[in-house]
């Protein structure tokens, strides 16, 4: 059983290939699920489809959350998740390469909890991963979901 599970919603096969090894590396020991499309993320929340089987496919305790993605945008994710009273708690991390103000605002507006901009260097995404894990995923009293 997967427990612990921290879910990455991406949908670019280079960045969910470089955010696994800045995880390992960062020695982060949770398991990781990645989707990468909104709506599949709102499937795997919801337990639909393929993702009926919890004891496989986890609530996750942290969401890594990508804003621009096909079919529902992480906006839309980000919505459609605050407003769902089993799920609304789960932490969520937006990581995405926008640095717009406007952005920024409209996420924390919705409810993320933190925005983090996709570093340029591997070195600093390992470092990015560390201080998630200390803080996100140690130091932070989590909620009941």
């Amino acid at each position: 059983m997967k427990t612990n599970l921290i879910l990455i919603v991406e949908d670019d096969g280079n960045d969910v290939l470089l955010i696994k090894r800045a995880f390992k590396k960062a020695q982060t020991i949770n398991p990781l699920e990645v989707v990468t499309d909104g709506e599949e993320a709102i499937n795997y929340l919801k337990g639909e489809g393929k993702y009926t089987d919890r004891i496989q496919y986890p609530i996750p305790i942290l969401i890594l959350l990508d804003l621009k993605l096909p079919l529902k945008s992480g906006f839309e994710v980000l919505e459609w998740l605050k407003k769902q009273e089993g799920l609304k708690r789960i932490p969520v991390v937006i990581l995405t390469s926008s640095s717009e103000s406007r952005d920024i605002n409209r996420a924390y507006d919705l409810g993320a909890n933190t925005y983090l901009t996709k570093p340029v260097y591997f070195a600093d995404l390992i470092e990015m991963f560390k201080t998630i894990d200390i803080y996100w995923l140690i130091l932070s009293e989590k909620p009941e979901v």
